[in-house]
């Protein structure tokens, strides 16, 4: 009998502390880093402007694209996708391309106090003047054939919202340009249009106290 029992102390599985011990410290190493990472982690989904937004466009979810980005505190600051509801939002103030669309530059409303009207082509512009630049509006009258008057600005720091290219057989007069400008300067611009005055755009330069 005392053969037998020894034969079963020998047979039975005996487990190793330490291996034991091993599994648990390699667990909680796993669960510490995944922690850890998740713990970092702290990304915030936030629409980019596909384009230059300009004031008074309205854009919606399908205009924007959505990135992962890291803000820290300031990530309220920023439209989400969950922001923009089903009607769009009102472009307030200009947001370039590739920028991350900030809260203040969009409404639900448009509250910009601006037209648009569209300057026809007369040739070549600028390299400056392209979406979301500002220009000056210059005006000449032409009292008489081949007279003109001397030129006076119309409107200020107008902003460009679109260059649209001629085509077909107006492609000689060069593009029209899209501008915004304060609904009280309206009348003035569309008059001078009316009375076939000689308009150009001029880069507008900031002054140097900017």
């Amino acid at each position: 009998m005392a053969v037998r029992s020894t034969r079963r102390e020998r047979g039975a599985a005996r487990i190793d502390p330490r291996l034991v011990i091993g599994v648990v410290l390699v667990a909680g190493s796993a669960l510490g880093v995944w922690a850890l990472v998740e713990a970092l982690d702290d990304t915030t989904d936030v629409v980019v402007a596909s384009e230059t937004l300009t004031p008074g466009s309205r854009v919606d979810v399908d205009d924007l694209r959505v990135e992962s980005v890291r803000l820290g505190t300031v990530a309220g600051g920023y439209v989400r996708p969950s922001d923009v509801p089903d009607g769009g939002l009102v472009v307030v103030r200009t947001v370039h391309a590739g920028e991350l669309v900030p809260a203040a530059s969009v409404a639900e409303r448009d509250e910009t106090g601006l037209a648009t009207v569209v300057i026809p082509g007369r040739g070549p512009l600028a390299g400056d003047i392209a979406p979301g630049a500002l220009v000056d509006v210059w005006a000449a009258g032409e009292p008489e054939r081949g007279a003109v008057e001397p030129p006076a600005v119309l409107v200020s720091g107008a902003e460009v919202a679109a260059v649209v290219e001629a085509d077909g057989m107006m492609s000689s007069a060069g593009p029209s340009v899209e501008l915004l400008i304060p609904r009280e300067k309206t009348a003035a611009v569309l008059e001078a249009l009316a009375a076939g005055d000689v308009i150009d755009l001029v880069p507008a330069r900031p002054s140097v106290d900017d």
